[in-house]
């Protein structure tokens, strides 16, 4: 398996889509920074503009919240009328189909990898090389569909010495970049924790990132990263989300603190033992709680691009 994986898909240097930015080939820390920012540069130059929030990344530090709010900003955007794709692209975390109200598991896409493949049949994945991938065109064991919502999960590590997940990412990469959503569908990607998944280029395919950022120093340093980070590869639209806030002295703080990293703050989610129980418990989190409709606002202001 290599060790480096292109964020522009090239298999090897002089491929197809290589620009010759030398990131590849960096041995050092210097080689890496320049070929770094050539890539950065390329991408901002050359890549689509992306001004229409309908497929957003959430991103943050682990333990954050992101699977919790994930959820309820799906079931705030089901309420303004959309289909919902929620995809869950973390390898580790197992409860954001519960938090959805999910019980029905579906086939994850890893299982169309050789080393992931379950049993003795492997699904069909010819649809996955079409350039164009529509809801309509995905295989229905891979969805679980509920009421104007889908879920779709890209798969755990489950044993030891499974190895990495870096074929998880980059299948899931390519997914994101070929989905083509219709009018009134939306996508939600619950992201890994950390930046690992920037640097495999998986949000190139996508047009919003949601920042989680909870009342921690380590939370608004990342937060400040990811902003670096989406915007190098062409994102405009990067909103922070507080969350996990016990008092209006630390949204304050925080809120400043996020300016002056020229974050936008979309909203802010107090402390609710409701949301705390629903995710100890493995349950559907409530639809009533403060912090619910509080995400109906913050999805509205995403939706009319007012945030």
């Amino acid at each position: 398996m290599p060790a480096f994986h292109c964020p522009l898909g090239a298999v090897y240097y002089d491929d197809e889509p290589c620009i010759d930015c030398g990131l590849c080939q960096a041995r050092t820390a210097g080689e890496m920074v320049e070929a770094s920012k050539r890539m950065r540069e390329y991408i901002r130059a050359h890549g689509e503009k992306k001004n229409r929030s309908q497929k957003m990344a959430v991103c943050g530090k682990g333990g954050t919240g992101k699977s919790t709010l994930t959820a309820l900003l799906a079931d705030a955007l089901r309420r303004e009328g959309y289909t919902v794709l929620v995809i869950d692209s973390d390898e580790s975390n197992l409860g954001l189909p519960k938090l959805l109200g999910l019980d029905t598991p579906s086939t994850p896409l890893i299982s169309l990898l050789e080393r992931f493949s379950m049993g003795d049949r492997k699904p069909d994945a010819s649809w996955l090389e079409a350039a164009r991938i529509s809801l309509e065109s995905i295989p229905r064991e891979f969805i679980v569909s509920a009421p104007r919502m889908k879920f779709l999960t890209v798969g755990k590590i489950i044993d030891p010495f499974q190895g990495c997940a870096c074929q998880m990412a980059d299948l899931a990469r390519d997914f994101v970049q070929k989905i083509h959503l219709g009018i009134k569908e939306i996508m939600l990607i619950d992201m890994e924790a950390g930046i690992e998944s920037f640097g495999r280029g998986m949000e190139r395919g996508v047009d919003t990132v949601l920042t989680i950022v909870e009342p921690s120093f380590d939370s608004l340093a990342l937060a400040e990263k990811i902003r670096y980070m989406a915007e190098g590869i062409g994102i405009s639209a990067i909103h922070a989300i507080l969350n996990k806030i016990p008092s209006p002295e630390i949204e304050e703080k925080l809120r400043k603190e996020l300016e002056n990293k020229q974050m936008k703050v979309a909203g802010a989610v107090y402390l609710d033992p409701q949301i705390s129980q629903a995710g100890f418990t493995g349950k559907k989190l409530p639809d009533n709680t403060d912090a619910a409709k509080l995400l109906r606002k913050i999805a509205a202001a995403l939706l009319s691009e007012q945030v």
